[in-house]
């Protein structure tokens, strides 16, 4: 029987179903483009996904910084998961990323698919080729642009993209922790696993493949409830510093668990290295349970990921290559369109192997950095976006970008900057010249860019005079409009009021307005985390539920020469950031009326627009 191909035509192809994928297709849909989303795997969420279960870090660096929390598409996603997902079930995470996806509308969904090949002509791609493994379906995709967030840069590897691979010379950019020369050092592959405590003695036989460990091949690991000796580390202090973002625990092991191959290329070594990894993961575990006093007799191996986790392979060239110096100094670009604030995080170079070395080396920083949107689009194909950990950067500008919430940012901003690019007719390149539109669009879906502010001229909210019931000191409610919607560098930015029922809220616009959207960003508290994760630690750090900060019940109120002209109750909201359609109403007047928090006493809106 002959082999039948479907041609299908988008205006944005997306390959790759992670989070910065995931992001950037529905930022695509949601900005008008017709967009269809390729995934490999049988579940969304790549590393954050149920197969492999890594925790969304990022910007706040463990809630040492937790004014960056990372907010828009991704936060979104997990506040939706917090609602429904008290006790961490990364099955109900899959549903809450598959429903959010699957459903939108204007985006199609691929699972089980994979992208084998690509075909280009000169600079431009016209077409990639996938092979559906469920249905035995090939399928031709064709669009005058293409997202790629597959991690590996495989769609621009396919399609002749530059691409960079190793370390780059301390010279090359003035990187402090690069190597004297250049090198193919890179970061590796972990699988993870999962144990719980039975509350009784529970026995544990290796299977045969189990590579055997010593207590002095872990002995500059984390891996029991009892810390090791600091003083075996080569920086004692490093090590402290190393070991407070382990897990001191058991139940969740361990992203050191990492290998890189022996080659030069991590990519076509992938099965073995799961194949070592997988071994390596159950003679930890022999270690932990049967070689010696690991405070393990009760704990039971629950759940061990059959797919590694990748952090580094190719990266996609740009126009610009992001780097350490950018990252330290906290550089903020005239192009910015995303944001950084995790340590410049970079791994043994043997990873499990290099038993003398520390499994990571991190160097940290206060604040935050920027990316410009030179990275996000490819330097030699004109149709090319990246998004993850894929974008253009150096090997230790990419160690720190490379997180799951830094890659969702950026997957968001890439996507929004398609949706921009076919609605205006642009080349990705071409629409740096008007990086204005691409930045107000970050702000106004809740994004949040260091040293910008909005300042959209379609928001009527921008003119308006406001006022309210009561406001506390530092709260005062002309801070909603005042450009930035959280707390930063030790501001409100926001309206604060003591006593929630009943408070209210008031815009006096300059003049009668027709008005058919308002949007408002309510306060979450980026100060507990929300995220799924296996760890206990991270865990406790979390409250259970909706966070009571965030308003819940609230009714718009418009008016025309004082007198109510249309009231729309808005109950039961679960959204930090709440867009209210409307039917067109011609008001001078929005009041905003507080009737219930999720249990707090006060209230906080950080910022009120209107359109």
């Amino acid at each position: 029987m002959a082999r039948q191909t479907e041609t299908r035509k988008y205006d944005v192809v997306v390959i790759g179903g992670g989070m910065s994928g995931i992001t950037a297709a529905l930022a695509s849909a949601r900005g008008g483009a017709k967009t269809a989303l390729i995934q490999n795997r049988s579940v969304l969420g790549g590393n954050a996904s149920s197969e492999i279960r890594i925790h969304i870090s990022g910007a706040s660096d463990s809630l040492k910084k937790p004014e960056l929390e990372e907010g828009g598409i991704l936060y979104e996603l997990m506040l939706e998961n917090k609602v429904n997902n008290t006790y961490f079930s990364y099955p109900r995470w899959d549903a809450v990323l598959f429903g959010k996806v699957r459903y939108q509308k204007g985006l199609d969904l691929f699972l089980d698919t994979v992208l084998y090949d690509a075909e280009s002509s000169g600079r431009k791609i016209d077409r990639a080729f996938c092979y559906q493994a469920t249905t035995e379906k090939h399928f031709l995709f064709e669009a005058p642009l293409f997202i790629d967030a597959t991690g590996n840069g495989t769609l621009g590897f396919f399609a002749g993209a530059a691409w960079m691979r190793g370390s780059e010379s301390r010279a090359e950019y003035g990187e402090p922790h690069a190597p004297l020369k250049p090198d193919q050092n890179r970061m590796g592959n972990s699988i993870l696993f999962r144990a719980v405590n039975r509350g009784r003695p529970v026995a544990f036989n290796p299977p045969p493949f189990a590579r055997k460990f010593s207590e002095d091949d872990l002995r500059l690991r984390v891996h029991s409830s009892n810390l090791p000796d600091f003083s075996q580390a080569p920086d004692p202090e490093d090590y402290k510093r190393v070991s407070a973002f382990s897990s001191a625990g058991i139940e969740y092991g361990y992203w050191w668990i990492e290998l890189m191959g022996e080659g030069d290329d991590i990519i076509p070594e992938f099965e073995t290295i799961r194949e070592d990894l997988y071994a390596c993961v159950y003679g930890i575990w022999d270690h932990i349970k049967n070689g010696g006093d690991h405070d393990a007799e009760n704990y039971d191996l629950e759940w061990v990921g059959a797919l590694p986790g990748m952090r580094e392979s190719r990266r996609l060239r740009g126009d610009y290559i992001l780097n350490e110096r950018d990252i330290l100094e906290n550089r903020i670009f005239e192009d910015a369109v995303c944001y950084g604030g995790w340590g410049v995080d970079l791994h043994a170079p043997r990873g499990l192997l290099d038993t003398g070395l520390l499994p990571s080396r991190v160097w940290t920083y206060p604040g935050a950095y920027t990316i410009p949107y030179r990275c996000y689009y490819s330097a030699n194909i004109d149709n090319l976006f990246m998004a993850g950990r894929n974008i253009s950067a150096s090997r230790l500008g990419m160690a720190s970008a490379r997180v799951i919430g830094t890659c969702a940012l950026g997957g968001q901003a890439v996507g929004s900057a398609a949706a921009l690019c076919i609605r205006e007719g642009l080349p990705p390149r071409a629409l740096g010249s008007r990086i204005g539109l691409l930045q107000q669009q970050l702000l106004k879906d809740d994004g949040f860019l260091p040293g910008f502010r909005n300042q959209d001229p379609a928001d009527y909210a921008r003119e308006a005079r406001f006022s309210a019931s009561s406001f506390a000191q530092g709260g005062e409610p002309e801070q909603v409009i005042n450009g930035i919607s959280r707390r930063y560098e030790g501001q409100e930015n926001a309206w604060i009021c003591e006593e929630a029922a009943g408070a209210w809220l008031r815009a006096d616009f300059s003049r009668a307005r027709t008005l058919r959207q308002i949007r408002l960003t309510f306060d979450t508290n980026f100060s507990y985390p929300i995220r799924i994760t296996m760890a206990p630690a991270r865990q406790r750090q979390q409250r259970p539920g909706v966070p009571p900060e965030l308003v819940r019940d609230f009714d718009l109120i418009f008016l025309k020469d004082g007198a109510p002209v249309k009231t729309v109750p808005v109950r039961g909201n679960l959204r930090r950031l709440c867009v209210v359609d409307l039917e067109p109403v011609c008001c001078d007047c929005l009041e905003i009326r507080i009737l219930a928090t999720h249990g707090a006493k006060k209230v906080c809106i950080f910022e009120v627009r209107a359109y």
